[in-house]
Parts: C-alpha cells; structure tokens; sequence
C-alpha cells in the first residue's frame, strides 16, 4: 500500500474488490445454469459428402435474387459455425435475407486417414467437385472465401477463372511477409517439416494455444475479467459461451496440407511472387480477371491489413474493389458493426450481374 494512501482509499478498494468478487460469482453461476448452448440457426441440408467433407445448401428465407449461388469457403483451422452463431450475429443469415443462394463448404475434422492429403487434394478435388454440385450445368459461382478459406478460394479462381464469377475474399492472407504481420513472424520461426514428421497431423489444439499467445491478454485474461460487467445478462453470456465452444474447437489439420501451407506462403511468400504451384500448377493471380471485392478488418491482429491489400497489386482484374470494416479479426462477421456487411456484398454482387453483358 502506498505511503500516500489513506484509510478511505482502502476502503474503496476494499468494496470495489468484494462487489467484483459478487459479480464474478454470479456470472459463474449464471453460466452453469446455461447449460450446453447451440450454434447456428439457419436451416440448411447437407447435399454432397465426401470422406469428411460435408457441402451444406441453406434454406431460403427472402424473394431470391437473380444471381449465381454463393458458395462459401472456410478456413482449414477453424469451424465454420463462427458464420452462423445465433440469430443475432450471423453473416449467413444476412445473406440469406439479401435473396441469395447460400452454400457452404464443411472441411469436416480429419484424422489419420488425412495425414497425406495435399493442397491439390483440398483445392483442385474438393473445392471442384462442390462447386460441380453447386452448378452441375457448368455455369460460375460467386466464390466468398474467408482467412485462410480465401486464400485457397483465391487460388481456386486462379485456377479455374471460368468456374468463378465474381470473388469475394474477407480477411484474407495474401503477402505473408508484412511488418506487422505477428501470426506470419511466428510462423516462420516454426519447423513445419518437423512439426509434421512428428506429429502426422498436426495437434487442433496446439495451434489455438498458439494464436492465443499472439495477444495473451486481450485474448484470455481480458475477455474473462469482462464477463464481471454481463453477469445478470442471460443472453450476453449465452452469447460468450458461444463464441468460448466456437474458439475451442479446433480441428487437427492434415499434415501434408499444412506442411505446403507453411512453407509456400508463410515461408516463402510465394503467392505474392507468382511461383506457388498447387498440384504442379502455378497459380498466377493474373488471371484473377473476375470482379473482386476485398473485405479487411481495421483492427485485425492474425491478417492485418497490410496483409490483403496486396491483393489489389497483383490480381489481374480491373473490377477491384477494398472494403475496410471496423474491427478484428472476428468481429468483422459477429460484431454489431458488421450486421451491413451482408447487404453490402449483396449490393456488390448485384451490381456486379448488372453490369454483365
């Protein structure tokens, strides 16, 4: 205590800490009470399965709007559920409410039978064959890829630009090698062969231990102290315990896939250079001549800015627009500021079909 501190300043503290002491029990209860809590709400039904992969078709909710489905494309790392949470903070349902045809790629959970699937696996085989299902006249769909889900989207259009009619990336990794980029200087410290031929597939859990690490304090200590202040609000901690099961559930990733992950962008930034190859072909962003919208998070600690913007530089379209969204790197799709976004792509693709001979 400080020489300088009086008795009326202890006692403040000391009713400050037993009302935060009150409050913490409170929550706690509160929380126990809740039970499991669901994800999602927008009906869907699984159309195409494929060893783990599950490709879903949601159930229109709006007048549907003439344009080609959207299939979206997530992450490897992570669960696709942080895009439908619950009603109130889902980037699914508001496209569902915009009229569109909204599809989702499920990567599922891979075991040991995944060990040696490559990118080319992931890409050029799956990717394919649910967009084939998607539109089995062999007509273009809009691609939406999100984080890393957009960085194998990306590579997909690339590919196959004739399957893709205009492509949306949101918080997607491009250059790998920006200064601020935190998530890539660690990578890069990180023997990606090794970790492999030790593990096989690589450890869910040992990854999300690691991004953690990448802001330790607003992402652990933090975001526990601030349940104190929803203590008596039944669907904000509803809403945390959601968010809690979404963050903690981390598929195992293929080893082979992971290891050419690694080493091609977050080693050797290949993409930016125009030398990653997927399955012996080169994906050239040149003949990324679609339209291309580019949704980045201001404040985003795994894929800063920086990080996507370099997409504008190298991708071969003149339709290409950067849209900036308060928040990080999740906050972007379950945030309040970002229940426009939908709309937004929605408007954006509109007048992408608009303009189309």
């Amino acid at each position: 205590m400080s020489a300088a501190a009086g008795p009326g300043d202890v006692d403040a503290w000391s009713r400050e800490s037993a009302e935060f002491q009150r409050r913490l029990a409170t929550a706690t209860a509160n929380l126990a009470r809740l039970g499991r809590v669901e994800l999602g709400g927008c009906e869907r039904v699984a159309v195409h399965r494929e060893d783990k992969l599950v490709l879903w078709r949601y159930r229109s909710i709006a007048r549907p709007a003439p344009l080609p489905p959207v299939l979206i494309v997530y992450a490897l790392v992570n669960r696709p559920d942080v895009l439908d949470l619950d009603r109130e903070r889902s980037l699914i349902r508001g496209l569902l409410e915009a009229g569109l045809d909204v599809w989702l790629v499920d990567w599922g959970y891979p075991d040991a039978a995944d060990r040696w699937l490559t990118l080319a696996d992931y890409v050029t085989g799956y990717l394919d064959r649910c967009v084939a299902r998607v539109r089995p006249d062999g007509g273009a769909v809009n691609l939406l890829g999100v984080c890393q889900g957009g960085t194998l989207a990306l590579a997909y259009a690339a590919l196959e630009p004739a399957r893709v009619a205009n492509l949306v990336t949101m918080i997607t990794p491009v250059d790998f090698h920006t200064p601020e980029n935190l998530l890539a200087k660690w990578a890069r410290g990180v023997d990606a062969d090794a970790l492999v031929e030790t593990f096989g597939n690589v450890p869910g859990e040992w990854l999300n231990a690691a991004f953690l690490q990448l802001m330790p304090f607003r992402l652990t200590l933090a975001k526990y102290l601030a349940l104190v202040d929803s203590a008596d609000d039944t669907a904000a901690l509803a809403a945390f315990l959601r968010m809690e099961r979404w963050i903690f559930d981390s598929p195992d990733q293929a080893g082979e896939a992971f290891r050419e992950f690694a080493n091609a962008l977050y080693r050797d930034n290949r993409l930016v250079r125009g030398t990653w190859s997927i399955g012996g072909r080169v994906v050239d962003p040149r003949r990324l001549r679609m339209p291309i919208l580019n949704v980045h998070a201001t404040e985003d600690h795994l894929v800063p800015p920086s990080a996507s913007l370099a997409l504008r530089g190298i991708a071969g379209t003149g339709d290409y627009t950067d849209l900036a969204v308060p928040g990080g790197h999740i906050g972007i799709y379950v945030g309040r500021r970002a229940r426009t976004l939908p709309g937004t792509i929605a408007g954006w693709l509109r007048e992408r079909a608009a303009a189309r001979p």
